[in-house]
């Protein structure tokens, strides 16, 4: 009886194990979610997106991610922000960025963003950001171009838009104005050509009763 008990037990393990195998199998692999360019004004504050999606829940004894700069595609990756275990998500020291980097995520959320204060031109290139999240089995991998610009573009002139618009607006007011006008004047017209009749007819009338008393 016993035996049987655990063999039973056991297939029901199995059976357990076969079907969360299944249901994870079927669960697309981790994404790391980006924006494939940004362009930030010199001087100001830029945020650096990136979060992923994952088949299993964040174990924080085993993430793992790093954000990475270089130049251009071709050059070497200087790490300047990465994960441990107690402290969570740490910038490094970095000749290029300093004290500039920050931490803009919430690892609850699978947001592993990052703010870039007082932008400067040299700090165009690419970011990557790579996240491990076992058991997925696959390094997830986002790529960011930023592009410096030292001006925004000027502002479109409203005042042609406003110009046309106001021509559109009167021209469309004219028209149906002129609508009215039109259909007020024939319906004027119509009812003069009825009253025209009606007294046509009432004169007539009025001749045929004359011709009449004249006859008796």
């Amino acid at each position: 009886m016993l035996s049987s008990l655990l063999t039973v037990h056991t297939l029901w393990d199995y059976m357990y194990e076969f079907a969360c195998v299944c249901l994870f199998e079927s669960c697309s692999s981790m994404d790391v979610i980006v924006v494939n360019s940004i362009n930030a004004l010199n001087g100001t504050t830029v945020k650096i997106p990136c979060t992923f999606t994952s088949c299993y829940r964040m174990d924080t004894t085993k993430f793992s991610m790093n954000w990475t700069y270089q130049e251009s595609i071709n050059d070497t990756e200087e790490m300047f922000m990465t994960y441990y275990k107690k402290k969570g998500m740490v910038p490094l020291r970095s000749d290029r960025f300093g004290e500039r980097v920050m931490f803009a995520g919430n690892l609850d959320k699978n947001d592993l963003s990052i703010t870039l204060s007082d932008v400067q031109v040299e700090d165009v290139g690419i970011y990557n950001c790579y996240v491990r999240n076992p058991p997925d089995r696959i390094q997830g991998h986002g790529v960011i171009q930023l592009n410096v610009v030292t001006e925004l573009p000027p502002p479109r002139d409203s005042t042609i838009a406003v110009a046309i618009g106001a021509s559109v607006g009167g021209a469309l007011a004219l028209l149906i104005l002129s609508m009215v006008v039109v259909k007020c004047l024939r319906r004027h017209r119509k009812q003069e050509l009825i009253s025209e009749e009606k007294m046509e007819e009432e004169g007539k009338l009025e001749a045929e009763g004359v011709a009449e008393e004249g006859t008796k």
